[in-house]
Formats: C-alpha cells, sequence, structure tokens
C-alpha cells in the first residue's frame, strides 16, 4: 500500500524529470542569469511560468506539498508543456492517497466475450487481448505463428518482451517497442499505485533487465501508443505491423492488440500462408 509520502515522492520525481527537459528558450522565456547546474529549468524559472511561487513550487517538487489544486496542476501542465497522457499521469500522481486506498479486491481476469467475438471477426491478422499488468487474456495462432512465443493465457506479455531473448531477435525494431511499454507500465502504475502484483512486476523487469531501468528513469509515460512493429520472421522472411489498440466498452482494463497490414504489402500477401501454418499447428 502507498502512503501519501511516497505518492508526493513520485510526483516530484515526475516533475524534476519534466523540467530537465525543457530549456529557457524551448519554454520561451530568456534564461534567468548566473551559473546554471541543471540541463534544464531552474525551478525558479518553472515556478515564473506557472505564476506560483518559488517556494511553492519548491514544496511541490520535494514531497512537501499534501494537496495540489487542479489550477495548479494545469498551470504546472501548460508550463511544462506536457501531452494529454502526461497530464493525466500528473493528475493520478497528485491525487490523494487516501482516495484511492479503497478501492474493490480485483477479481481474476477474465476475457470479455465482446472482445473474443471480435476477435474472431479478426482473425486473418495477428491479435492479443491484454489485461491489468499486461497479462495474456487471449490470442490468436497467427500471433503466436508470428511471433514464435505460445503467449498462453495467464502469461506476461511484458515478461516475454523482457526477459526472453528471442523477442529481441523476432522484434527487429525491439528497442522503440520495449521503450514505449515501459511508458504505458509507468502509466499504469500512476492509475493503480496500490496493486501490489503490478508494483513487483516493475521491481522484477527493471532489476533483471538494464535497458528496463534505464526507460523508467526517464520517466517516459506513453498510453496504448500506435506503433510500427518489425517482425523478423525465420522463414516468411521480415514482415511489417502496424500496431493498433481497442477499448472494450466494459472494462477498460482489457485492450485488443490489432496487427493491422497494408494492402497489398508484401507482409499482406505472405500472412494467407502464416494463418495455414497457424491452422495446421492447432490441429496438430
Amino acid at each position: 500500500m502507498t502512503t501519501d509520502r511516497t505518492d508526493r515522492a513520485a510526483l516530484g520525481a515526475f516533475l524534476r524529470s519534466r523540467r530537465d527537459r525543457l530549456t529557457p528558450a524551448r519554454a520561451g522565456m530568456a534564461a534567468f542569469p548566473g551559473p546554471r547546474r541543471v540541463p534544464g529549468l531552474r525551478k525558479e524559472e518553472l515556478a515564473v511560468l506557472a505564476g506560483l511561487s518559488p517556494d511553492h513550487y519548491s514544496r511541490l517538487e520535494q514531497g512537501r506539498q499534501h494537496t495540489v489544486t487542479d489550477e495548479v496542476l494545469h498551470a504546472l501542465s501548460r508550463a511544462l508543456q506536457l501531452d494529454e497522457v502526461e497530464r493525466a499521469y500528473l493528475r493520478d500522481l497528485a491525487a490523494p492517497a487516501s482516495a484511492r486506498r479503497w478501492a474493490p479486491r480485483e477479481v481474476p481476469q477474465r476475457a470479455d466475450p465482446g472482445m473474443l467475438r471480435l476477435m474472431g471477426a479478426l482473425d486473418h491478422v495477428p491479435t492479443l487481448l491484454l489485461g491489468r499488468r499486461s497479462e495474456v487474456l487471449a490470442r490468436n495462432g497467427l500471433l503466436t505463428t508470428v511471433l514464435g512465443a505460445d503467449m498462453e493465457p495467464g502469461s506476461s506479455f511484458v515478461r516475454w518482451l523482457f526477459l526472453d531473448p528471442t523477442a529481441r531477435t523476432r522484434i527487429t525494431n525491439w528497442a522503440d517497442f520495449a521503450a514505449a511499454s515501459v511508458g504505458a507500465l509507468r502509466y499504469e502504475v500512476g492509475q493503480h499505485p496500490d496493486d501490489r502484483r503490478l508494483a513487483d512486476l516493475v521491481i522484477d523487469l527493471r532489476s533483471a533487465d538494464e535497458d528496463v531501468a534505464h526507460w523508467w528513469d526517464d520517466q517516459r509515460v506513453t498510453f496504448r501508443t500506435s506503433l510500427t512493429k518489425q517482425i523478423a520472421h525465420p522463414t516468411a522472411g521480415p514482415l511489417t505491423f502496424g500496431i493498433e489498440s481497442v477499448v472494450g466498452p466494459h472494462d477498460p482494463h482489457q485492450r485488443l492488440v490489432v496487427y493491422t497490414v497494408e494492402p497489398g504489402s508484401p507482409t499482406a500477401a505472405v500472412l494467407p500462408m502464416l494463418a495455414s501454418w497457424a491452422t495446421e499447428g492447432a490441429r496438430g
């Protein structure tokens, strides 16, 4: 369970990281005189941009400000030039811990029937249904053929992505995709700071993979970003997919990941062959 102190520490760390990436020139202001010891804005410069007193902003960044108003969050988001995902994450971090501790007990995750029907209609392309903590709820045979991994329901997609060496060889632009996955984990932690299993997952991944540790410390936040995934298939050759996510109407924590293809592309031409292999493998 999180405490108000750990909540505010996370808020301060995120504010520092966004302040460090924004220079005075990019912020549209003249730099304050004197030697600079930070890569981006000074605290005092950000305070001026946000219309806050330097002391007020220092208390926020040091975790000593227990309440943060919507007006202050809006001012900080504007001054730091946050995108919509970062703004939502900042709001989650600033929410009082006491307001989040009485969430109902989580029940075992089950694939939404409507999402399963949608998967059936999209069986000509690889699809994957994920739940909380990137737990695999369902996948079709074409996905396992493309990725070369079983992805059994109940397994962890992110554990495969970071801990299975074949993921790095199968996904040729692995770093781009993996960095976005770490950003999505951070976004989920902001939404569910008291999820012990999620916290343990992050700890495990950070300790097992230095790339995860680096991206986590970078404070990047993403949310179901559309990406291009390049696959090196040992038999079918190079494949290119556009990755899109669909959120169901009944459970916002479930997302259907669809591997889309350009009509007439080499990948589209080879997919029917891969689908036949997936069908034969299921029968076998």
